[in-house]
């Protein structure tokens, strides 16, 4: 079958509720996490610190205006085009119960939760499929023509394609959304493929997170920038408060000019750590590891023979890694591996070729 042929979602598909983190809870507390796409240190001290000095305003109400001003100047953008979300995961609902739609249709593989929250809405989810002999990059024609709402990732999760601007915006039609979920952008050298701050898509609506690059996916915070009228729907569908107070700290604090220049450095720096990873994993050729490249995120999608004994080998050995069934499109054969530094690969790398020596 034509994987580009837009499927039906079915209920006893794949886990769409399941992600990293559930890798490294209770008993994985203690192994080495490459299964979750988050900094794996704590944020940076002068970011503690200035969430911290937050805690003195806790008595009064979440007041978001500064951060989301903040926000705005970031990408060139008037307030009127930001909403602030806790998380990403939140700005996914909003749109699932905000806007309405007669077709939704999610490009996969990618992050599963913006099709969850659509099926939960009650929302019938049409899939697109990309294909892994085309490197899973996005051919537009694959989408139906009266798709009236479209999630894409970029660059995606789990596949680490970084899809052109150009290609996206060839999705954008009069009449239909096209969300472009950019959680993982800042970790691309320069940004480039970039669509936050574009006006003259129609229909564009861009999610950022701020969890990532700077280890905060505990405080929940995320944003969207869209036309004015879809901002608007989205705060209708928004309780009162949504973002705390600490979270809006952290927001203003991780859009200024010198937080700026810091995840731009390290973007570089998680480039530099990724082709080791990728250089280490083309020693397992032989093993039958192949990598979907090129990778332009902070993780990498890997299929290799026997991957969940694989995996379960690596827990055993001390790693936790993200199984990849969970994902459409995608089966039992793959894993998706977080880059760390390089003496985390190493580390990995010798365990690896101990799982994959293991025999069945």
């Amino acid at each position: 079958m034509d994987t580009h042929t837009p499927m039906r979602t079915e209920a006893d598909g794949p886990d769409l509720r399941h992600h990293g983190d559930a890798e490294v809870r209770d008993g994985g507390s203690a192994l080495v996490d490459l299964a979750v796409n988050v900094r794996a240190d704590t944020p940076p001290a002068w970011l503690r610190e200035h969430v911290a000095a937050s805690l003195g305003s806790l008595a009064a109400y979440p007041d978001g205006r500064a951060a989301r001003a903040a926000v705005a100047a970031r990408h060139g953008l008037p307030v009127e085009r930001v909403l602030l979300t806790a998380g990403a995961a939140e700005a996914f609902v909003l749109l699932a119960r905000a806007l309405k739609v007669r077709r939704p249709v999610v490009v996969h593989p990618q992050f599963t939760e913006p099709e969850a929250a659509l099926r939960n809405a009650g929302h019938t989810v049409d899939r697109v499929l990309l294909r892994e002999a085309d490197g899973f990059r996005l051919d537009p024609a694959a989408v139906p023509e009266d798709a009236d709402l479209v999630v894409i990732g970029n660059p995606t999760n789990p596949t680490s394609v970084l899809h052109p601007a150009a290609t996206v915006t060839e999705l954008a039609r009069p009449g239909r959304t096209l969300v472009v979920d950019e959680a993982f952008m800042d970790a691309v050298p320069g940004e480039r493929e970039a669509l936050a701050g574009r006006t003259d898509v129609p229909g564009l609506v861009v999610l950022r997170s701020l969890t990532k690059t700077w280890g905060l996916a505990g405080l929940r915070i995320g944003y969207v920038l869209a036309a004015p009228e879809t901002i608007t729907d989205l705060e209708r569908a928004q309780p009162l408060w949504p973002v705390s107070t600490p979270a809006l700290a952290a927001a203003e604090a991780c859009v200024a000019p010198q937080a700026l220049a810091e995840a731009a450095h390290a973007a570089h720096r998680v480039a530099a750590d990724r082709g080791h990873l990728v250089a280490g994993l083309a020693e397992f050729t032989d093993a039958g590891v192949r990598v979907v490249a090129p990778a332009e995120g902070p993780f990498v999608l890997v299929r290799l023979p026997d991957a969940a004994a694989v995996r379960h080998r690596l827990r055993a050995l001390g790693y936790a890694v993200r199984r990849g069934d969970t994902f459409p499109g995608l089966g039992e054969e793959w894993l998706r591996l977080a880059v760390r530094d390089r003496t985390t690969t190493d580390g990995f790398l010798r365990a690896l070729r101990r799982a994959v020596a293991e025999p069945a």
